[in-house]
């Protein structure tokens, strides 16, 4: 890295605990709320219901393989901007960057809308005040992680330790107070696909699921502030890989304990009624209560990473050179406000469904490039240094990309508008990259 001692500097303190906490913090959020409903519904048999979880697990840990590789030979933060920059040129990376930070001040002020709602619910004094809430949340962390590094770490492993107890204890409850299930009223069991439809539902099955696995990898935004990247990154990856996989299938084996297939599928808050069903009255507000734990575990993590991702495309050319300023507790303060104020824009806008919509095919297409830039490299540079070389290659990179591919080609078909919208984008992204060239040069190469 060559920015001055005057730009200050990112800090070299994280270490594996910060890894996976970023990760769980970054992944389990408000998905997990949502999409069993979804999966249910496609796949309404248990086996099939809990199988698809497991092979969202499985294309998350052969990614892993591939990106830990990246990770480590290429120990830049920023995330998978940079794999993409050095393997596939300049605008490939201004592609992955720019998609990979809007989409992220995106997510931040969806999850903080939904904070504003659940906490509206759960305290009447706030209820209608979403939008203030949302605004004030998304804000006080931005000052939080502005003090600096440590706090920002620490403020990450906190919550992601007290999320990761709350849905523990919400599984052990489930387990031992779920028992009545069969007495969940429950219409008539609905029969699984067959054939060809099987195939369709379980392709759109794990289109949900992998966008609730998607922030596994989240340790890669901070590599050159890792303390040890050779060791550490393929530690926290594949521990963040492990760890996410076994709370999902714990907490959707809960449910189908708790309540019968035929009632999770459809429901948009299964979470929700299966606590009904074990603490009565208190239901809602319980698992509103670890909800909301969980989304500002994902705010900070969403602030942490948005303005890693700016901060490495300023120091290359492709935003204001202020952005690469750095402050003493090893913050990019002028990144992360900027971040923050684009997801209060998105909150005050109530545009962000659209956005996210619109770039969520730039989700697996980013995965996608960086699984090309291991084959890419592997040709290109075969004697750097790759402190980790992924495993099983070039199978295990092989599969992923594959994976990847066939989940495009199934998004491109099953949301069709939004495709175009997207590919619509991505042509007009050349003439902005040409434009982002001209007004900023970049600090390092």
């Amino acid at each position: 890295m060559s920015v001055g001692r005057s730009r200050g500097r990112l800090l070299s303190i994280l270490g594996v605990g910060f890894g996976l906490a970023v990760a769980i913090g970054d992944t389990i959020a408000a998905g997990i709320v949502r999409t069993p409903g979804e999966i249910a519904l496609k796949l309404p048999h248990v086996w099939l219901f809990l199988g698809v979880w497991v092979a969202g697990g499985l294309y998350a840990l052969l990614g892993a393989f591939s990106l830990a590789e990246l990770g480590t030979m290429i120990p830049r933060s920023g995330g998978q901007y940079n794999f993409a920059r050095r393997a596939l040129g300049p605008y490939a990376g201004f592609i992955v960057g720019w998609s990979d930070w809007i989409s992220t001040c995106g997510t931040t002020a969806a999850v903080a809308i939904v904070i504003g709602e659940y906490t509206g619910a759960l305290l009447p004094a706030l209820a209608g005040r979403t939008v203030a809430v949302a605004t004030f949340v998304t804000m006080a962390f931005a000052l939080l992680q502005w003090r600096g590094l440590r706090w920002g770490s620490r403020a990450q492993e906190l919550t992601a330790a007290l999320k990761t107890l709350a849905f523990l204890a919400l599984v052990v409850a489930c387990f031992a107070l779920g028992g009545n299930s069969h007495s969940v009223a429950a219409g008539p069991p609905a029969h699984a696909p067959a054939g060809l439809a099987l195939a369709v539902a379980v392709v759109l099955a794990l289109q949900a699921v992998i966008y609730t696995y998607d922030g596994w990898d989240a340790v890669i935004y901070f590599c050159e502030e890792v303390r040890n990247p050779a060791h550490d990154i393929p530690r926290s990856m594949f521990g963040s890989v492990l760890s996410i996989t076994a709370i999902y299938l714990l907490l959707n084996a809960a449910l189908v304990y708790v309540l019968p297939i035929s009632v999770i599928g459809g429901e948009n808050f299964a979470l929700g009624v299966a606590a009904q069903q074990i603490f009565g009255a208190h239901g809602d507000q319980i698992i509103r209560s670890v909800m909301v734990v969980s989304m500002l575990s994902g705010i900070n993590a969403y602030h942490l990473m948005a303005t890693r991702v700016l901060y490495a495309m300023s120091r290359d050319g492709l935003f204001s050179s202020r952005a690469v300023r750095v402050n003493e507790g090893g913050t990019p303060s002028v990144a992360l406000f900027a971040s923050a104020a684009v997801a209060v824009l998105f909150i005050l806008s109530g545009t962000f469904e659209r956005v996210i919509a619109l770039l969520a095919f730039f989700f697996v297409a980013n995965y996608t490039l960086s699984f090309v830039s291991v084959f890419v490299l592997r040709w290109r540079e075969p004697d750097a240094s790759r402190p980790y070389r992924a495993w099983g290659y070039p199978w295990t990179t092989a599969l992923a990309l594959a994976g990847s591919i066939g989940f495009l080609a199934a998004a491109v078909v099953s949301d069709t508008r939004n495709s175009l919208w997207t590919l619509l984008l991505l042509a007009a992204s050349y003439p902005v990259y040409r434009l982002s060239q001209r007004l900023a040069r970049p600090l390092s190469s």
